[in-house]
C-alpha cells in the first residue's frame, strides 16, 4: 500500500505563492498517477492537478495559468507550486496517488488571507 506524506502548506497573502510537496512511500515502482485534491469547509472535495508517471497533467480551469504540478519519478514525489494565490484557494490539500488502488495523504492546510 501506498502511504502519502504532504508539507508546505500554511498562511500565505493573497498574490503570494507556495510550494506543496508530497512524498509516496510503500511502493517499489513509479506510481502511475499522483496529484493534489483540495477540499475547502463546506465544499465537496476537488480536483486541482493530476500528472501521470510520463508526465501528462490534468488541470483544473480554477488553477490552470497559476499552478503548475511536477513529479520526481526515482522519489515518488509530486510537487504543488502555486502562484497568485487567492482567498477562494483556501481549503486542505490532499495528496493522491493511483497505482494499484487509491491512495490518499492527510493533508496540508492552505489559508490565504491578509
Amino acid at each position: 500500500q501506498v502511504q502519502l506524506v504532504e508539507s508546505g502548506g500554511g498562511l500565505v497573502q493573497p498574490g503570494g505563492s507556495l510550494r506543496l510537496s508530497c512524498v509516496a512511500a510503500g511502493i517499489g515502482g513509479s506510481i502511475h498517477v499522483m496529484g493534489w485534491y483540495r477540499q475547502a469547509p463546506g465544499k465537496q472535495r476537488e480536483l486541482v492537478a493530476t500528472i501521470d508517471r510520463g508526465g501528462w497533467i490534468n488541470c483544473a480551469d480554477s488553477v490552470k495559468g497559476r499552478f503548475t504540478i511536477s513529479r520526481d519519478n526515482p522519489k515518488n514525489t509530486v510537487y504543488l507550486q502555486m502562484l497568485s494565490l487567492k482567498s477562494e484557494d483556501t481549503a486542505v490539500y490532499y495528496c493522491y496517488a493511483f497505482d494499484v488502488g487509491v491512495s490518499w495523504g492527510q493533508g496540508t492546510q492552505v489559508t490565504v488571507s491578509s
